[in-house]
């Protein structure tokens, strides 16, 4: 079992030294994690100290331990990026998109804004960002793919519709698709993404990877075993892991 979406510093609650570290290695273990994935966010890029993770990691000879990152997708900042992403050798990208013209739509103050727009709308302005995303050849990984529905609010057309472009661009793009636990955390209470676009991601042919979006230690892991023999139900028989951004495959 893997897990490749860890943030070691969550929101700036910590900082990357070694207690922090080994705390996030020692939990792998204990959830018989054969590979880990820090993915920390890119905004918090001073703050990183990957030199120091890989010292670390040495400490693990059994746990495949990886270094990534999470870009929040915004178009307007793809130099920076792309010179961000050239600066380390990482192991993989995850792209992700929180936010809709500067608008940070996961935070739970933004409840309220989310209920006063149309669905539907929403909805397709959030997949049009994700599409945007995957085709800038930048990521390895789409994160949280429907994370949308953080505050449950469903469109009126069907969900497959309206991410379909999104999924196509996924699919020419030779990109993963991450199942990430943690929407079960949040008023949605479902993994992302539900079932049915899991279901209709596996008929495209499109790979999967896992990820428990773990802003602390104890999180690693969490919920994977489910997420494995829910694959399983649906067909899937392996996820992908990473290293130096080639794909790993694992079966389940």
């Amino acid at each position: 079992m893997i897990d490749l979406h860890v943030h070691l510093i969550g929101h700036r609650d910590r900082k990357v030294n070694e207690e922090n570290v080994r705390s996030f290695l020692g939990r792998a273990q204990e959830k018989q994690l054969c590979q880990i994935g820090f993915s920390d966010h890119d905004i918090y890029w001073e703050d990183l100290n990957f030199n120091l993770i890989r010292e670390v990691a040495s400490e693990y000879p059994e746990l495949q331990v990886r270094i990534g990152m999470e870009i929040d997708y915004r178009e307007e900042e793809k130099d920076l990026i792309s010179k961000r992403i050239n600066a380390y050798p990482f192991d993989y990208l995850i792209g992700s998109v929180h936010q809709l013209g500067g608008w940070l739509f996961d935070f739970p103050e933004e409840e309220a804004a989310h209920r006063m727009r149309d669905s539907d709308e929403l909805y397709r302005q959030y997949f049009s960002a994700v599409e945007k995303a995957a085709s800038s050849g930048l990521f390895d990984i789409i994160g949280h793919f429907d994370l949308i529905k953080i505050f449950k609010i469903r469109p009126r057309t069907d969900v497959r519709k309206l991410a379909e472009r999104a999924l196509e661009a996924v699919k020419d793009h030779h990109l993963v698709l991450e199942i990430n636990t943690n929407g079960r955390y949040k008023p949605v209470q479902e993994f992302y993404p539900e079932l049915k676009l899991i279901e209709l991601i596996h008929q495209m042919e499109i790979p999967f990877t896992l990820g428990s979006d773990a802003h602390e230690s104890h999180v690693v892991g969490r919920d994977l075993a489910e997420v494995c023999e829910l694959l399983r139900t649906v067909g899937i028989k392996n996820i992908q892991g990473f290293q130096m951004r080639e794909r790993q495959s694992f079966s389940i």
